[in-house]
């Protein structure tokens, strides 16, 4: 059963197999925690009902939210993107690995009325955080069979580009967009946990 689109939906991407971190992203502890439960945690807090993008084998901690399974045999990362737009129209697509990604951010992003819309903290544009619609269907489905990267299918859908202007209102970049990978990435993040909350720039007009 799909979700209502009244409002876009999170959808939390948990079905990669993350083997530079020995696997089982989603229940890799990060202080104590899930990596899986921050960036569901900011969705509860921005507002937003959040789904979780699996694979059948996906080993997931024990969650409220309703897990959907994509197919087994697609590794491309829109294979989340296409399964969490079966559920719901528009679509707030974000990594499991994602630990810093605040609600305020989420909220904004929900706010936007673009059809698309992507970050750009550096030089290349980043596929999540990100907004997409289910009008999307067809051409990310034609760039996941042409096996082309991220950054060229979103380049397909003529996005709106968040800049490092506006992003800085979320706070530090660095943070912002840190997926733990590897297991330096985690004491990173664990090392960043202790010294508590980066604190948001002022939005500048």
């Amino acid at each position: 059963m799909s979700v209502s689109s009244a409002a876009p939906v999170v959808a939390v991407l948990a079905g990669g197999r993350g083997e530079r971190l020995g696997g089982n992203k989603p229940t890799t502890q990060l202080a104590g925690r899930p990596l899986i439960s921050y960036p569901l945690d900011a969705a509860r807090e921005a507002g937003l009902e959040a789904i979780v993008i699996a694979k059948p084998d996906t080993v997931l901690p024990p969650l409220q939210e309703r897990v959907v399974y994509d197919d087994e045999r697609l590794h491309h990362p829109l294979a989340g993107v296409l399964a969490a737009l079966r559920e719901s129209d528009t679509v707030i697509a974000l990594a499991c690995d994602m630990p810093f990604v605040p609600a305020a951010m989420l909220r904004w992003l929900a706010d936007q009325s673009a059809p698309a819309v992507v970050t750009r903290p550096g030089s290349f544009v980043q596929p999540f955080p990100a907004l997409y619609r289910a009008r999307h269907v067809r051409s990310l489905q034609s760039s996941m069979l042409e096996q082309q990267s991220m950054r060229a299918s979103i380049e397909h859908l003529r996005p709106q580009i968040v800049d490092q202007r506006d992003l800085r209102a979320f706070g530090a970049q660095a943070r912002l967009f840190f997926s733990v990978n590897t297991p330096a990435d985690l004491q990173t993040a664990q090392d960043w946990l202790a010294t508590g909350p980066q604190p948001a720039a002022a939005r500048q007009a």
